[in-house]
């Protein structure tokens, strides 16, 4: 009898730490609002007090309205050193529960564009978004990022993105990002297209997504 206990105890032993484990672990993917709001307010000293971007030397890019899942894995390339950028310094101390909350939280934002790209380019811009560029064999962007550019899953919001860092990202596409070809992030379906853009081409399509609320 003695010994028919052994493995039930052994078992109940088992179960009980295997709980306990859980616990924890559940509680470590547990962000609190404290935290959160911390975190959040950090990244706001540098894209805005509403996650609306900055216009400067260095253009900071929106982050408001921005697709969690997309952000989430901008940020996971930083991580892994598949995207080049100043980013990598804070985004490598984000918990996979923080990530997760952080770009939830920033998604219910939605200030107005900045502004500040040139109207004349605008209607170009849109022609290019909404149809592409047959002769170049440049496919629509609102494919992918929707008709009103405000993103569908992987693809990015471009709606309200600032113009100078639309015009940035896609001048210089391959110094950014593709660092790793083993493992390309998920925007690499965008290389031969920025690749393929004329200077005023970017310039017109970064004009036209910058107004979009």
């Amino acid at each position: 009898m003695g010994l028919q206990l052994v493995p039930r105890v052994a078992a109940a032993a088992i179960v009980a730490l295997l709980v306990s484990a859980l616990a924890h672990a559940e509680d470590n993917m547990r962000v609190s609002s404290q935290e959160l709001k911390a975190k959040t307010d950090y990244c706001k000293t540098c894209h805005g007090l509403q996650g609306q971007g900055y216009r400067g030397s260095l253009p900071m890019p929106r982050l408001a309205g921005q697709k969690p899942e997309y952000s989430e894995n901008q940020l996971k390339a930083f991580i892994e050193h598949r995207r080049n950028a100043a980013a990598f310094s804070h985004a490598h101390e984000l918990s996979p529960a923080m990530l997760t909350a952080v770009t939830t939280e920033f998604e219910k934002l939605n200030p107005k564009p900045l502004g500040g790209a040139p109207t004349d380019q605008i209607e170009a811009g849109k022609k290019i978004y909404d149809e592409g560029v047959p002769d170049q064999n440049i496919q629509a962007c609102a494919s992918c990022h929707g008709p009103e550019a405000k993103g569908d899953g992987q693809a990015a919001r471009l709606a309200g993105q600032l113009y100078d860092y639309v015009t940035d990202e896609l001048t210089n596409w391959d110094k950014g990002r593709g660092q790793n070809t083993a493992n390309p992030e998920a925007s690499a379906i965008m290389q031969t297209i920025a690749q393929d853009l004329t200077p005023a081409q970017i310039a017109a399509v970064a004009a036209y997504v910058s107004t979009l609320e």
